[in-house]
């Protein structure tokens, strides 16, 4: 694809970003549709980062990616069930999708509603109770909340 904007409205990706993308959806049991690929270029080219649905997408209406808050809400849950993303909850109306899936854990400064890696080598997990029968402990998810002193 070249840097104009594509017929059906939605922000090129180009070349080979494109089939790159292409093949990570694929691998994750995804089909790389134009949205998801826009969406995908929009999260990934930008490094490790943090985004919440609405601020995507606003990203996405700003790069003329024609694309409804649903669908970007349900992308996003969509990357995060194949493996591409990690949400974090910071609070129950609030989620954060984080596209380092590696385990790691987050600040989160409240008066900027903003998420920031903690470097791993700063919190160690311990002591943590055993499992009930039948269950396993998935991931421990550390999330420190952060305001700014008076």
């Amino acid at each position: 694809m070249n840097h104009s904007q594509n017929t059906d409205g939605n922000a090129p990706v180009q070349g080979c970003e494109t089939t790159k993308l292409s093949s990570k959806l694929r691998d994750a049991g995804l089909r790389p549709t134009k949205q998801r690929l826009s969406l995908a270029h929009l999260l990934y080219s930008q490094g490790n980062r943090h985004v919440s649905a609405e601020a995507l997408h606003e990203e996405a209406l700003g790069a003329k990616v024609d694309v409804s808050l649903a669908t970007v809400y349900n992308t996003l849950h969509q990357f995060t069930d194949a493996g591409l993303l990690r949400a974090v909850a910071v609070e129950s109306s609030k989620t954060y999708f984080d596209t380092n899936t590696t385990d790691h854990h987050h600040f989160f400064i409240e008066n900027e509603n903003r998420v920031v890696d903690v470097p791993a080598s700063q919190i160690h997990v311990s002591d943590l109770p055993e499992a009930p029968e039948g269950m396993e402990i998935a991931r421990v998810d550390v999330i420190v909340r952060l305001r700014k002193k008076d």
